[in-house]
């Protein structure tokens, strides 16, 4: 039995944060198409909690996370990694710098699920984001979705967005079920209400969160999307 040894080396740029990197960790290894221990792909991830937060950097707040994620950048590639992922999604507000200080490509979560979205849903009129404050400011997915309206929550609903994933018993905090959950389904009730045929979970945080059965709209993951590009990538049919 030969290893797939012409399967390109893949790298996750983790820690932003640490479960949901589990979780992606786990999505590339579903839907990779494998019968035994030697069809998946090998993998390389830098878990580093080291990288501060996002959207303090964006809000001004707090320290630029791109030189620590410089670092783990380079990391990877010492490592052998040939294409790189990164599981967050306001960590792609940075991504012009990230992708200039290497040659390995780094997949966009955002473009890919904008392609994603414009491929699967392209009837639909009004989409919802829910996202960090860092995300919707800097309009990440407002710039890489046309023709669809993008609803977000009021000031108010996005203090419960924040806090579902910040607060202290909020996602960050190991906290799936009670306030977190509860506050995240009233605020896409809201933005179904006021139109939206779709959710896009812009945090890969609130992909934690079992709350598909109870909404009756599509729930887009943007991290799911860059599971199945990185095996398509990986396996070298894209």
């Amino acid at each position: 039995m030969k290893v797939r040894a012409h399967d390109k080396t893949v790298g996750i740029l983790g820690g932003v944060g640490s479960e949901s990197t589990a979780r992606f960790f786990l999505k590339v290894i579903k839907n990779t198409p494998a019968k035994n221990d030697q069809d998946h792909l090998r993998i390389f991830i830098d878990n580093n909690p080291n990288i501060p937060d996002r959207t303090l950097a964006i809000l001004g707040l707090g320290i630029s996370p791109v030189e620590e994620a410089k670092r783990s950048i380079q990391t990877l590639e010492n490592a052998g990694a040939e294409l790189i992922a990164i599981p967050c999604n306001t960590m792609h507000y940075f991504y012009p710098e990230l992708q200039s200080s290497t040659e390995i490509p780094i997949i966009n979560m955002i473009s890919e699920t904008a392609s994603y979205i414009h491929k699967e849903f392209s009837d639909i009129k009004k989409i919802g984001l829910l996202a960090t404050t860092g995300t919707l400011m800097t309009r990440l997915y407002h710039d890489a979705i046309w023709g669809i309206k993008i609803i977000t929550p009021d000031e108010e609903l996005q203090e419960k967005v924040m806090n579902s994933i910040y607060g202290q018993e909020g996602i960050k905090a190991g906290y799936t079920d009670g306030s977190a959950r509860e506050d995240i389904l009233e605020v896409i009730e809201v933005l179904i209400k006021e139109g939206a045929e779709a959710i896009i979970l812009g945090c890969t945080e609130l992909t934690l969160l079992s709350i598909k059965e109870e909404v009756p709209v599509p729930l887009i993951d943007p991290s799911q999307v860059l599971a199945e590009v990185v095996v398509k990538k990986a396996r070298l049919q894209i």
